[in-house]
């Protein structure tokens, strides 16, 4: 959203509180930078009365003007907090007006604090990553995303023409060097229609968990993934410079059926 666009905002809103007797002070958005009156029930439900700050250094991109709601690419880099309250522990991804909310947790663990993926939105809506760090506290990043709309609301092409239960969970896997990043890139596919529950007769089915292991069985990776994650799930991923071998990526969906493919690097 253009800085034009959101000052815009702060305008209509300052002046609708001023018309009630209320306070620019008594801000109903609860200080949020993109002005949004969800904000206060996202930070009670998933933060509570922990402490946060937004933090211009928790990048969220995502399209000006997403073009196809079902597919709307994000990239999420919290890198800048690797050095902050003992680095970071988790990423929650959430989008303020979409009808589920919850698009997905990740724990990052051994691997780096950045992720690339698409999701499903609604409407135009701002989406945000809530980063917690390890010493409890939570960073929180947003960007404005328009979109069409409609996203969750219309089954995906492999639901669509039936196709989704020949490749059910089928995964594609690829580990390379990046060398602008300095890292080892991981780019991932796991095939799965990811229902939001929202199309009529079609009941919610979405992928859970996915979990990365090493030779080992020690783990590098965990992503819990919601409804709003676009079907056939692709996601980037980026693992230490040093990371080699072969991994086992394991999960399950929410009806049980288990994923479970070999990632050599």
């Amino acid at each position: 959203m253009s800085t034009i666009h959101l000052n815009r905002r702060h305008v209509l809103l300052a002046g609708a509180l001023a018309a009630t007797g209320v306070q620019a002070s008594d801000d109903l958005t609860g200080g949020d930078p993109l002005g949004s009156m969800q904000w206060p029930t996202l930070r009670k439900q998933y933060i509570g009365n922990a402490p946060m700050r937004f933090a211009p250094e928790v990048l969220v991109r995502g399209p000006t003007f997403a073009d196809d709601a079902m597919n709307v690419p994000l990239q999420v880099d919290a890198r800048a907090l690797a050095a902050t309250g003992g680095g970071v522990e988790s990423i929650q991804v959430v989008v303020d007006r979409n009808p589920v909310r919850e698009v997905l947790t990740y724990e990052p663990l051994r691997a780096l604090p950045v992720l690339a993926f698409r999701i499903r939105m609604e409407q135009a809506s701002p989406v945000r990553a809530l980063v917690k760090t390890r010493d409890g506290q939570w960073h929180v990043g947003s960007t404005w995303v328009q979109a069409a709309g409609g996203g969750c609301t219309v089954p995906g092409a492999t639901r669509a023409d039936g196709s989704w239960s020949r490749t059910l969970n089928q995964v594609q896997a690829r580990v390379f060097p990046n060398a602008v990043e300095g890292s080892r890139r991981l780019r991932l596919r796991v095939m799965h229609p990811m229902d939001t529950g929202l199309v009529a007769g079609v009941p919610a089915f979405y992928i859970e968990r996915l979990q990365l292991d090493d030779a080992a069985g020690q783990p590098w990776l965990r992503l819990a993934l919601h409804e709003p994650v676009s079907e056939n799930p692709l996601l980037t991923l980026e693992l230490p410079r040093e990371a080699a071998g072969t991994w086992l990526l394991h999960g399950r969906d929410n009806n049980g059926n288990r994923i479970r493919a070999e990632v050599a690097a």
